[in-house]
């Protein structure tokens, strides 16, 4: 199970996610401290969505192109 790979790629998405949502808050016109905190619990919601589903498809050996984790069982066979 790739553990390592999808921490490095959850720790680069979870503070880009929490600062788009921050400033999307911030510049419809709310407080910072209410944009702070929606981009907070919507970053983590958002990507815990996302790892809980990576992880299904993972484990029931359905493949992902945009994932890229599973080893591709079909060399040799795009030919017929």
């Amino acid at each position: 199970m790739p553990i390592k790979k999808w921490t490095v790629q959850y720790a680069i998405a979870l503070p880009i996610i929490f600062s788009l949502l921050t400033g999307i808050q911030y510049l419809k016109g709310r407080s910072l401290e209410y944009s702070i905190e929606f981009g907070i619990l919507w970053a983590l919601v958002s990507v815990a969505i996302f790892a809980i589903r990576r992880f299904y498809n993972y484990r029931k050996n359905i493949s992902c192109a945009v994932c890229n984790d599973l080893p591709d069982n079909n060399q040799g066979s795009g030919d017929r």
